[in-house]
């Protein structure tokens, strides 16, 4: 499918002012561009055309609110500047998978002042010696690359981690809560069976000592009536 009408499909009867995120993976453009964008898309800040046969960026309109923009897995060589020029917010750029070859490639990228996460993952870039170390002192405004820092921690996912700790406090909580109830039903009902049993046995006791009784009586009546013979 063209870029064009993919995108035309993704607004889904929305004006482009009213989309903040857009993804387009996979489909053609032409020519190499970035065709169907305009600057109409002003409020967009998540950009996402990965495997869609870039290779250039020339003809990227101006997205000043944008802060995520997924290349990855396209035919990018260099000519970054036009990053900077229309989308200087940038905070997070995918291009593993181009063809970026060298240092010069990247070098546009040190005016994203607000770059943090850059990813060149399966780029020949990776292979030269010293690859971190040099990205790292080119682009000092990056923290990780490659979705590691410089002391070779993973970058954190703070919505995965934000989920996994609200999940445990408040799973937390509530298993000890209920199995303190659970406790407690369980002593109730011991404490009731201690209850039945000891009235059970009682009237057992107190049954059995009414039988002794009437067969002492039996065996008085007996012996009486023996006797008046």
């Amino acid at each position: 499918m063209e870029m064009k009408k993919r995108i035309s499909l993704e607004l889904r009867n929305r004006t482009p002012a009213e989309v903040t995120e857009l993804v387009v993976d996979n489909c053609r453009t032409s020519d190499g561009e970035v065709e169907g964008l305009t600057d109409d898309f002003k409020e967009l800040e998540f950009l996402s055309m990965v495997n869609v046969g870039l290779t250039s960026l020339a003809k990227l309109p101006s997205l000043p609110k944008l802060r995520k923009l997924e290349l990855s897995d396209n035919n990018i060589s260099g000519h970054l500047e036009t990053l900077s020029e229309k989308s200087p917010n940038l905070t997070y750029l995918n291009l593993s998978g181009n063809k970026i070859k060298e240092l010069s490639n990247v070098e546009a990228l040190q005016n994203l002042k607000n770059l943090k996460s850059l990813d060149l993952f399966n780029c020949e870039i990776t292979t030269l010696e010293e690859y971190r170390e040099s990205i790292f002192e080119l682009l000092p405004q990056v923290t990780y690359l490659d979705g590691f820092d410089q002391e070779d921690n993973e970058a954190p996912d703070s919505e995965a981690d934000a989920d996994d700790d609200e999940g445990e406090d408040g799973a937390g909580p509530t298993g000890d809560y209920d199995d303190e109830d659970d406790d407690e039903e369980e002593e109730e009902e011991v404490s009731e069976g201690r209850e039945v049993g000891l009235s059970y046995l009682m009237k057992e006791k107190i049954q059995d000592e009414e039988d002794d009784d009437d067969y002492a009586e039996e065996e008085d009546g007996k012996g009486e009536d023996k006797n008046c013979y």
